[in-house]
């Protein structure tokens, strides 16, 4: 009997390609060789496992995998063609701006074109609040709480979204970055084929290269999770102030299956931005640097231009001659450890190969625990 689900997706599939007759011609044409590769496969680990089983049950076995797989794609196939003209998502802002910790259904990879155009208001975005450092912070802490020796998704933590819902947001690690999501949330709304994970990593990536940053090599079709018991456990995002620093930093990213030569990179974003001791307990209220804005006036930043990607950072903690200027113990130790300072000594005298490691780092961390929906889409 036919799937009444298959069916009634057929038919809007149908009317969508009026030069196709029929489902199995629309199958033929879209389908043949990928299906015959997908049940090839089938029946081959059918053949494996049955291996001990008499040849009869397993030719029954692999028919029945095969049947299941054809359903299964048929589905696939339906669905996919009715996701270009329908996603949604049930996240929502409440008055006071936070967020909802309602579930939201999972989402397929997201649209390219409504990825394209989402960059375009993101730049406009950056222009008119100058919030390039805290959408790299909010793509950063979405991402680092992988963790590379849990394979399980979503419980490995990653690049998944997560970081909307209010349990995730209420991490100590992780304050003030509901104001990163309503800056988001509009764009959020008008492309509602653009997940959210992949909306957090665009923003950072953007966020990068309006800034004078590199160009950073991303790739799309992140799947979201879908309610808030997915979330992380507090405590996988690296602190400011740990008793060992180097120890620290390695134990955090090591875990994330970075090296010392990312830990330093990544560090070197921190060119951008500041700190706000009513956030995280560092920095000073106020500096020459940061008084006046742009954006809302006040907290230290690590570098005298702190809306410009460079290598300053670098610079700066080495020459240690500006006391307005932050530097946090786990920024002096990348030129106290003796295999931090190797990268940190390069960085800042090298700006182009800083650009180079950066851009590399930054998309692998993107990337961490990461489910893509295929195709993975380039911008």
């Amino acid at each position: 009997m036919a799937d009444p689900v298959v069916a009634s997706h057929l038919s809007l599939v149908l009317k969508a390609h009026p030069t196709i007759s029929s489902p199995s011609q629309f199958l033929l044409q879209q389908h043949s060789k990928p299906m015959a590769s997908s049940l090839n496969s089938a029946a081959s680990l059918r053949l494996f496992a049955s291996s001990s089983s008499s040849s009869s049950a397993a030719a029954r076995l692999s028919l029945r995998s095969t049947s299941l797989s054809f359903s299964s794609s048929l589905k696939s196939l339906a669905f996919s063609t009715l996701s270009r003209h329908k996603r949604g998502s049930a996240v929502s802002v409440s008055s006071t701006g936070g967020f909802s910790s309602v579930a939201s259904p999972k989402c397929a990879a997201s649209d390219p074109d409504q990825l394209k155009s989402a960059r375009e208001d993101i730049k406009e975005l950056l222009k008119s609040k100058f919030c390039h450092p805290i959408l790299v912070r909010l793509g950063w802490h979405d991402a680092g709480t992988y963790n590379k020796n849990i394979e399980e998704w979503p419980r490995r933590g990653g690049a998944n979204g997560s970081l909307r819902f209010e349990v995730e947001l209420k991490h100590a690690a992780n304050a003030g970055l509901v104001n990163a999501l309503n800056l988001l949330q509009h764009i959020k709304d008008k492309y509602s084929g653009v997940t959210y994970a992949d909306l957090f990593q665009l923003a950072s990536a953007t966020a990068i290269e309006e800034a004078g940053g590199p160009k950073i090599p991303m790739k799309y079709g992140r799947v979201d999770v879908s309610r808030p018991n997915e979330c992380p456990e507090e405590g996988r995002l690296p602190a400011a102030g740990p008793p060992s620093p180097a120890d620290h930093l390695r134990e955090v990213f090591y875990r994330m299956g970075l090296n010392d030569k990312e830990i330093v990179a990544l560090s070197g974003a921190h060119t951008l931005g500041r700190s706000r001791p009513d956030r995280s307990g560092w920095g000073k209220p106020e500096t020459k640097y940061t008084k006046d804005g742009p954006g809302a006036p006040g907290g230290q930043s690590w570098t005298v231009q702190w809306l410009k990607f460079d290598n300053s950072y670098f610079k700066d903690i080495k020459a240690k001659r500006d006391e307005d200027l932050l530097v946090l113990p786990t920024d002096a130790v990348l030129f106290e450890d003796p295999s931090f300072k190797v990268y940190a000594e390069k960085y800042a005298e090298d700006q182009e190969t800083f650009f180079k490691d950066y851009a590399e780092a930054h998309a692998k961390l993107s990337n961490l625990g990461a489910k893509f929906n295929p195709p993975e889409v380039g911008l």
